[in-house]
Formats: C-alpha cells, structure tokens, sequence
C-alpha cells in the first residue's frame, strides 16, 4: 500500500493487462504519454486499471477538490446556416421550431431562474444568416449593462471564425470588438473531430479542424481563456479520438490558453445520425480517464452532468474528472437531441453529488477562482 495526496492509503497498481504496464511507468514518473499509448488506454479491457491510472493523476494535481459553477446557458437563435448531420438544435430560417430571440428577451431571460447569484452566462448559438455582428456586440454589452459582475463566455471558435466573416473583418480584429463588448473566455464548443474524413460527414458545412485550432490560437493570443471539446460516440475511431487529443495538447504547448477539455458524449436522438447507438457508460468512463491521462497539460477535466447524467458524473470524479460543470438553468442542444437529464440543477444538489462521491465540492467562477457566498451574493477570491 502506498499513501495517495489526499492522505489515503492505496493499493498499488494491477492490471491483467500488459499493455497498460509501461504506460503506468509513465504516469508515475510524470512522463508524458504517446499516440501509442492513447490507442492501447482506449483498446484496454480493462477499465478499472485505465480509471486508477487517471484518478492517481487527478488527485495529484486537485487532490479531493471537485469544482462546480453557478451558470446559465443563453442560447439566443437556433436558426442557422450550417447543415450538420449531428445536430439536432439549429433550423433552417423559416424552418417551424425556428427562433431568435429579441435583445430585450435575451437579456430578460438571463435574469430568470434560480434566485442564486449567477456567476457566468454561457452563451451559443446558431450561425443565423441574417443577423449583423453587431446583434452579437449588443447582446453583450446589454448583459454586461445589467450584470456587470458575471462572467460572459460567449461565441464557440466556430461562431467566432462565422461572424469575423460577416463583418468583414479579421478574426483578432473580430475578438478585439467582442473583448470591447464585455465578452470575458470562449466556449470550447464545435471542436467535434478534428479529422477531415470524420467532419465531412457530421459537420461539413463548419470551419475545418485546423481553422478551429487556428482560430483557438488567436482567441488566447488575444488574451481570452477558452475550453476545448471532443465530441465522440459517433462515426469516429479510436485514432481520430488520440489525433483530436493530441491536437488540442500541442496548441496548449503553445498558447496555455485552455482552461478545461470537456468530452462530449453523443446523442444521437432527432438526428440525421439516429440509428446510431447511445454511448455506454464503459465510453464515457474511458473517455474522461484517457483525456486525463494525454493532457497534461490541462489543468481541469470535466465531466458534463447533462451529458453522461448525474450518475455518471459521480463515478467520473474517481476516472479522472475534477469539475462536473454548473447548474445551467436551461440547456436546449443536447435537449433537442434526447438527453433525458434534468435542464438545470440546485447548487446544493451539486454539492451533494461531489460529496457522496467522496470529494470536496468547491464553486468557483469561470477562471476557477474559488467563489465565497452569503445568501444570494457572491465574493470571487482572487
């Protein structure tokens, strides 16, 4: 037995599978890991050993602190111009179910829900065809007008590279006006798979995985955080998961400018893609625990709550997870796509959740400083 950094006592490493064994030398000695070892960490049977392995490096680098966020996801038009097999969210203009929201409506329903002080607005939405960059702008300086102390994580690269277009303007001059407007980090949204032969046949009308990891660079030389995603679970392979990863670590070699990698399960309900099976739980464990284990360079892993559900999320924070997201009031993508979990969650139920799960739950706000509360008022401890 040997004595974990939370002061525990743990058992020492086993495993029935001997390509799990030099990658577990790797790990110990902080070594980082290959392409080779990312595909036989997806290959291995054995799932427990994958999770030990990404648990010892999780509670190395947070020990038993989970973090969680009081947030609210605005999405302001599903209406958009991009036809993506995986999606079930976005209309065509003039498509029944399509919508736009008014900025007086927008901003009305940022103040709706839960009476507890919001921390972040998290904010996507459709490529609509129509709506000049300055609707955008407007928004923004509208929250930031009426919310001055949350944090605005806006606009995916995607939407980014989409409205640098429609206002003819570069990308770094586009980020300039959305930084003026109050935007404060990004979304890692819209990163699905990187490799081509994947994207042409889920996303083909988006900008192309290295314009995404391009305009990912830009938005941190500008000065802005972002997240980073992985869609998996549909036409991918075990290969295209390691590239996308991998991908992503080499841009944060560069820039650090990426706060957390959220994997995203798939569901493939109300869409094009619907014959699809679901992910099992066995996918999503191994994906938390392999995307722990490659980036080494990521400071947090997070578990989306509403994607894997709450259960799931739980037993996350032992195969690698530090961070199962926020409350999110109302969600309507994954929603529109079948996901059965609740649209939003109580801070106390979050709480709840990361303490049965033998962690130390801790709010913070999008930059991960802790957040002290007093009722409905908020300190961020910087």
């Amino acid at each position: 037995m040997t004595e974990s950094p939370t002061g525990r006592p743990r058992h020492e490493f086993q495993t029935d599978d001997a390509a799990l064994w030099p990658i577990a030398e790797k790990v110990l000695a902080q070594e980082r890991l290959t392409a080779d070892d990312g595909l036989a960490l997806y290959r291995s049977p054995d799932i427990l050993a994958v999770g030990w392995l990404a648990n010892l490096v999780r509670e190395r680098m947070h020990g038993d602190l989970t973090y969680f966020n009081v947030n609210r996801h605005i999405n302001p038009t599903n209406v958009c111009v991009a036809t993506c097999r995986l999606c079930a969210f976005a209309r065509k203009k003039g498509e029944s179910g399509g919508y736009t929201m008014a900025l007086e409506e927008a901003w009305e329903s940022a103040g709706k829900g839960y009476s507890e002080a919001v921390t972040e607005f998290h904010i996507v939405g459709g490529l609509h065809p129509d709506l000049p960059f300055e609707y955008f702008l407007d928004l923004v300086k509208g929250l930031k007008e009426r919310f001055p102390k949350v944090h605005i994580k806006a606009f995916t690269m995607v939407e980014v590279a989409f409205l640098a277009k429609r206002a003819k303007l570069s990308i770094p001059d586009t980020l300039v006006k959305m930084k003026e407007a109050g935007v404060d980090s990004c979304p890692g949204g819209g990163a699905e798979i990187f490799a081509d032969r994947v994207r042409h046949i889920i996303c083909d009308h988006k900008i192309d995985g290295s314009e995404w990891l391009e305009t990912a660079e830009m938005v941190h030389n500008a000065g802005l955080r972002s997240n980073a995603t992985m869609l998996y679970g549909h036409v991918e392979n075990e290969e295209d998961r390691v590239d996308h990863i991998l991908k992503l670590r080499a841009v944060q070699d560069r820039t650090g400018g990426f706060q957390t990698f959220i994997p995203l399960a798939f569901h493939p309900e109300n869409t094009v893609l619907g014959h699809l099976p679901k992910t099992t739980g066995f996918d999503d464990m191994r994906q938390i625990a392999v995307g722990r284990l490659l980036l080494d360079n990521f400071a947090h892993i997070k578990s989306y709550w509403q994607m894997v559900t709450p259960k799931m999320a739980q037993i996350s924070l032992r195969f690698g997870a530090d961070d199962i997201d926020g409350t999110v009031v109302e969600e309507r993508i994954y929603h529109e796509a079948g996901a059965t979990t609740p649209q939003g969650m109580r801070r106390a139920d979050l709480e709840r959740l990361i303490r049965e799960a033998g962690r130390e739950p801790v709010e913070r706000d999008t930059l991960y400083n802790r957040v002290t509360r007093t009722e409905d008022t908020f300190v961020i401890n910087v």
